[in-house]
C-alpha cells in the first residue's frame, strides 16, 4: 500500500531539475508548482519555456534528476513503474499536443481506450450514462454540436482539428482527478474551441477535477482560478519538447 503524501495537494513540484540527457543543459532547473485539489491552474509561456517538458514531468512520462513529484498525492519518484502506470490510468486525463490517437482505431475506439485501462473511470462512465460507449457518444456529441461525423471512422481519416477534438474526449471520460492540457485548443477554429471550452469546464465543475492548462495563448486565462507564468516555475527557459 503506497502512503499519500498529502491529502490536499494534486500536483507538487520542489527543487525539480530536469535535461533531457546527461550532456544536455537543464531544461526545467529548481522547478517549483503547487496547484491544490479543485484548483484551475492557467500555465503561460513562450515556445521554448519549458511548458511541454514541464507537463511530461508531471504526467511521469519523463522523471526528473533531482527534486519530488507529488501527484494526486502520490511521490511519482518513489512509485515503481506498474505503480506510477496505475496512478497515471486512474487519475489523469492527458490531452497532448501531438494528441498520440492510435491511427487504426475508431473515433470511439480511441476515445473508451482509457476505460479499459482503468476500472475506476470505466465505473464511473457506466455510472453516469449506463455504458462506456454511451459517455463516449456524449463527450463527442458535445465537441461536434456544429457539425456532424461518425464516430466510426478511424482516427487516421481525420483532420487535424477533428482529432484534436477526439484527444480531448478521450482525456475527459471517467472523470479523473487531474486534467492535463497542452495547448489542446491550438487546432481548432473559433467554434470548436469555443465547444471545447464549454465543455472541459461542465466536466470539471461536475466531476470536481483538477485542472492544469498550458498555454501560450491567453484568450481563455480569464476562465481560470490561478494564472502562472512558466517563469515563475522555470526561472530558466532554455528548450522545450
Amino acid at each position: 500500500m503506497i502512503e499519500a503524501v498529502s491529502k490536499s495537494t494534486i500536483i507538487g513540484l520542489k527543487e525539480v531539475d530536469f535535461a533531457w540527457h546527461a550532456k544536455a543543459n537543464l531544461t526545467i532547473k529548481s522547478g517549483n508548482l503547487c496547484v491544490e485539489e479543485h484548483e484551475h491552474v492557467f500555465i503561460r509561456g513562450a515556445s521554448g519555456s519549458g511548458k511541454s517538458t514541464l507537463l511530461n514531468i508531471i504526467g511521469g512520462i519523463v522523471t526528473p534528476q533531482r527534486g519530488q513529484v507529488e501527484i494526486v498525492g502520490q511521490d511519482f519518484c518513489q512509485l515503481k513503474e506498474l505503480q506510477r502506470d496505475r496512478l497515471r490510468a486512474d487519475h489523469i486525463g492527458f490531452i497532448f499536443q501531438q494528441f498520440n490517437l492510435i491511427p487504426y482505431l475508431s473515433i470511439l475506439e480511441n476515445v473508451t481506450l482509457p476505460c479499459r485501462f482503468s476500472k475506476l473511470r470505466r465505473a464511473n462512465a457506466i455510472e453516469r450514462s449506463g455504458s462506456v460507449v454511451e459517455e463516449a457518444v456524449y463527450l463527442l456529441s458535445r465537441l461536434y454540436s456544429k457539425g456532424r461525423c461518425s464516430f466510426h471512422l478511424t482516427t487516421s481519416e481525420l483532420s487535424v482539428g477533428q482529432q484534436q477534438r477526439v484527444a480531448a474526449a478521450r482525456a475527459l471520460i471517467g472523470q479523473p482527478q487531474l486534467i492535463i492540457a497542452d495547448e489542446p485548443t491550438s487546432s481548432l477554429d473559433y467554434d470548436a474551441r469555443e465547444a471545447f471550452m464549454d465543455l472541459l469546464f461542465d466536466e470539471i465543475k461536475l466531476s470536481g477535477s483538477t485542472l492544469l492548462y498550458v498555454s501560450h495563448d491567453p484568450t481563455h486565462q480569464h476562465l481560470f482560478n490561478r494564472v502562472v507564468d512558466i517563469s515563475a516555475i522555470n526561472p530558466q527557459q532554455e528548450t522545450d519538447l
